[in-house]
Parts: C-alpha cells; structure tokens; sequence
C-alpha cells in the first residue's frame, strides 16, 4: 500500500529567464533556459517522496523524450512506474514559462498532451491502490471528469482527498463533497470565490464560502503573506517562512506545498505542525531553479 497516492500531469518545462517578462507585444532578451521535469501532479508526487513518503503517481505520458525523461525521474526519486501509462497517440506534454530573475515571479502556458489523454477506465484500472492510499492528491490539470470519478473512488475507502484546483476553471457543485482539503492560491479562490482576497478577513470569508459548498478543511496560499486555513470549527492565519536565501524561482512553490502537505497529512502530523511543515518545504523549493528538481529532500528541511 503506498502512502500517497497523485493522480495528474506530467509535462516538461522549458523555461526562460529574463530581468522582466515581456509586455504585450514585447520581445526581450532572456538571461538563461533550462529545460526540465514538470506539472503540478508529477511534481507534487516527487515533493511528496522526497519527503519519505511511498508514493504512486498516476498519469499518461507520451513515447518520447519528453516521456523518457518522466521515467527516469521517477526511477531515481523511487516513485513505482506501474501505474503511468504511455500513448503511442499524443505526445508528453510541455509547459513554456517565463521567470522574472529579479523575482522569482512566473507566466505559464501548458500544453497537456498525453497526460490530457488518461481515462476513467485507465484510473479505475487503480481503484484498489487509490482505495487503500493514506492520501489522495489531485488537480485540475487533466479532464475533469476523470479528476471527479478518482476523487469518488477514493471516498470508498479512507483515504484523506486533497483538491489542488489549478488551473482554476469551472468545476461542478459535486466536487466539493469529495474534498477534505481544498488548496487554491489566492486567485484561484478569488476564481471560485468571486470576489477579491486581498485580506486574512476576505481569506476567512472566503474559506467559509467553501466551507459550505462541502468541503471539510480549506486552505488559501497567499504567497508571501503565508497561508488561511478554515474548517467548521476553526480558522486562523500562518505566515510565509522568513527566508534566508534569494527567491530564484516560485513556479514549482504551491506544488511543493501541496505535496508537504500531503506527505504530513500521511504521517498524522498535528494539524498546525503539519501546514508549518508544508510552508517551510514550499520556502525551500523557491530559492533553486526549476520545479521538479526544485523539490527539497527532508535533509534539506532542518
């Protein structure tokens, strides 16, 4: 039985560097690229195991190079490779983002490609492993249909269900009742929020307004001013970690709190202990480069 277990996407990011990101219209000369493993699903899988948690990842990938460098990734972070399929039909997915170095901010276009492609007979081919999973995590990075049957499957056993909704896009009533924890940033909550948080207040109003569409537990990242969490019983603010070193880089950051997250939830930490946790882990993941690989180990969480 595995710990964790991350139904999403994998593409490869191709990312561009540059003092500041270009206008509409706008060339600019850029300061660096890379090109490296990515999407929120494949990196939260690989935060998670690199935290010591068991692991399955569950997605699609083309047969290719892209796809190659999924496999390899997940053979050295031990991640088991039986449950990611491979297309012969699509290819793996891409992800151009451009990072502001003066920064760390980021624009992100994806192209999902194969992982678009998985099915919910595909998923259902998993309905034990899912089942008997300590956590469930998933986005809304592939249909979501399939996102919805994975998170009712789940409900048929223990296994405690996180819903990061990024992208955020429109999603029915029914998703909230499968949801113990709801992880939007702070736009994706304004998204299905509808109003603007720019305040602990507004976070609070807003955890409540998901509160009562059925989810268990809310949690709003708020980038530097920390996090906003919200059950029936309790609500309360913690801070963004006091970081050390120089911000590098934030694409991969909620990915790595999210996969903290659930890496914690697995090892029944305290509630507080454990969303400090995963503040700290996602601090530590904006001060490298890249996503994926921006990912700390727990020797690097001291």
């Amino acid at each position: 039985m595995s710990d964790i277990c991350v139904l999403g996407n994998f593409v490869a990011d191709n990312s561009f560097y540059a003092k500041k990101l270009p206008e509409k219209g706008q060339t600019v000369f850029g300061t660096g690229f890379q090109v490296g493993p990515g999407g929120k699903g494949s990196n939260q899988a690989i935060a998670a195991a690199r935290l010591g948690s068991k692991v399955n990842f569950l997605g699609k990938i083309g047969d290719d190079n892209y796809g190659k460098m999924a496999l390899e990734l997940y053979k050295k972070n031990n991640l088991d490779t039986k449950t990611v399929f491979v297309s012969k039909d699509h290819p793996t997915g891409v992800a151009g983002i451009m990072i502001n170095k003066t920064d760390g901010t980021n624009s992100i276009i994806v192209y999902p490609g194969a992982s678009m492609e998985i099915t919910k007979d595909e998923v259902s081919e998993f309905s034990e492993l899912i089942i008997n999973s300590k956590v469930f995590l998933t986005q809304l990075e592939i249909k979501t249909n399939v996102t919805l049957h994975a998170l009712k499957i789940a409900r048929k056993g223990e296994a405690t269900t996180i819903l990061n909704p990024a992208p955020a896009i429109k999603i029915e009533d029914e998703f909230f009742n499968y949801i113990d924890y709801f992880t939007p940033n702070e736009t994706e909550a304004e998204f299905y929020f509808g109003k603007k948080i720019e305040t602990y207040e507004q976070a609070k109003e807003a955890g409540d307004f998901f509160i009562k569409k059925g989810v268990k537990n809310s949690i709003i990242t708020l980038g530097d001013k920390g996090i906003y969490f919200t059950n029936k019983d309790l609500s309360f603010d913690l801070p963004a970690l006091n970081l050390k070193d120089k911000v590098l880089d934030t694409t991969g950051a909620g990915d790595a709190f999210n996969g903290a997250l659930a890496s914690g939830l697995a090892k029944k930490m305290e509630l507080k202990n454990c969303l400090k946790f995963a503040i700290k882990v996602s601090g530590v993941s904006v001060t490298k480069k890249g996503a994926a690989n921006a990912m700390p180990f727990l020797k690097d969480i001291d």
